[in-house]
């Protein structure tokens, strides 16, 4: 740390700490920018703020622990950056600045304890932690689901990523050992307990990130839309492909690639196994949750197209052990991690026997944790 970043810390007020939640996703990737229905929950891995008011008009100063990097700014003098990081902070004060003038000059201090890349949205917990504790700060009276949304548009505006809505909602609107079943469409959501036992959720994480990863997130998107395209020309009631049936895809089959036909088969394949995963939780039925979670993994390796082989491999990998039920890659893709139902009394024998198969296969170290369904984002007493 240098000198000026000692000083800036040494001389802060804390006023307010505000924690903000990496997010995990069960089933249903890639679905909500097409309106569909997903099964997140927010982790207890989590980002850290530290806020105080600094008496300025529009002086901001944050500082990253974890990128031991600076970030000073002006309210009145608000626009994209060249740093990629920097971007998600300003992103979420340039929405803030379209609905209200009650954000003043601020400190604040953040500290990360979520993996970067890792696929548990570490960009939303630090928008929507931003958000909300600027909100309490400033006493703004924002309601949360604004919150989400603001933090949604930062990410399209100033970073560019085209994303759906979950992780902003899932690490916001979390709570504590439950699951959300949200529906992309009009944000309807349904909180059903996440009853694992006696599974644990074990992440594993490939440490590879392959820079396909954000502009393929695009690609996919507009793949989807160019589908939309033409079945909307004959009908005209399908805005997204949440309004697009097996049937009514197999009539367009000879009018599409087989690349775009499979990208469409896949998000409506994948809302039916959310929609069927969420019944097994509530039922207790593991087994055929788990098995959703396997297929949904096969869906997003040969049909959307967004695995790699590092993923592929520890799916792979983990089918073959009755101590684990479901496993599947989690996040945009490319990278990141598997999110894994592992038999709680079998972690400690497995663990060491997947990280040597990996490490033999790619060269590269295998990293894990264990997480649990926790609270959203919120104030730390």
């Amino acid at each position: 740390m240098s000198g000026e970043h000692k000083s800036f810390v040494s001389n802060f007020k804390e006023e307010l700490k505000v924690v903000s939640p990496g997010r995990i996703n069960f089933i249903g990737e890639h679905t909500d920018y097409n309106n569909g229905f997903v099964l997140p929950t927010a982790i207890d891995k989590k980002i850290v703020f530290s806020f105080e008011a600094n008496g300025s008009e529009s002086q901001c100063n944050v500082y990253s622990v974890s990128y031991d990097k600076h970030l000073v700014f002006d309210l009145e003098n608000v626009s994209p950056s060249t740093v990629e990081w920097e971007n998600y902070i300003l992103g979420v004060i340039n929405e803030l600045l379209q609905i209200t003038n009650g954000v003043k000059g601020f400190n604040c201090i953040v500290k990360s304890e979520l993996p970067i890349g890792a696929g548990v949205s570490s960009s939303a917990a630090l928008e929507c932690g931003l958000a909300f504790g600027l909100n309490e700060l400033f006493n703004l009276d924002l309601p949360k689901i604004a919150l989400v949304e603001l933090s949604q548009r930062a990410e399209h505006t100033y970073v560019g990523t085209k994303c759906g809505i979950m992780d902003q909602f899932a690490s916001v609107m979390s709570e504590d050992q439950k699951v959300i079943l949200l529906d992309c469409k009009n944000q309807e959501h349904r909180l059903i307990d996440a009853n694992f036992e006696p599974y644990k959720i074990l992440l594993l994480n490939t440490n590879v990130s392959h820079n396909l990863a954000s502009s393929e997130y695009n690609t996919r998107r507009e793949e989807c839309e160019e589908v939309i395209s033409v079945i909307a020309k004959e009908n005209k009631q399908v805005k997204s492909l949440r309004d697009v049936t097996k049937s009514l895809l197999d009539e367009y089959k000879d009018k599409l690639s087989s690349k775009l036909y499979g990208r469409a088969l896949y998000v409506i394949q994948e809302n039916d196994r959310v929609l069927r995963a969420s019944e097994c939780l509530e039922k207790g039925d593991l087994e055929m949750f788990g098995n959703l979670m396997y297929k949904s993994h096969r869906g997003l390796q040969y049909e959307y197209e967004v695995s790699c082989k590092e993923l592929d491999f520890l799916v792979d990998f983990s089918e073959g052990n009755d101590q684990i039920i479901g496993s599947r890659m989690m996040g945009g893709g490319f990278g990141g991690c598997t999110i894994n139902l592992i038999h709680k009394d079998h972690i400690d024998a497995y663990l060491p026997v997947v990280k040597k198969a990996y490490k033999e296969q790619f060269n590269i170290d295998l990293t894990s944790f264990i997480t649990v369904p926790s609270q959203g984002t919120s104030i730390q007493k």
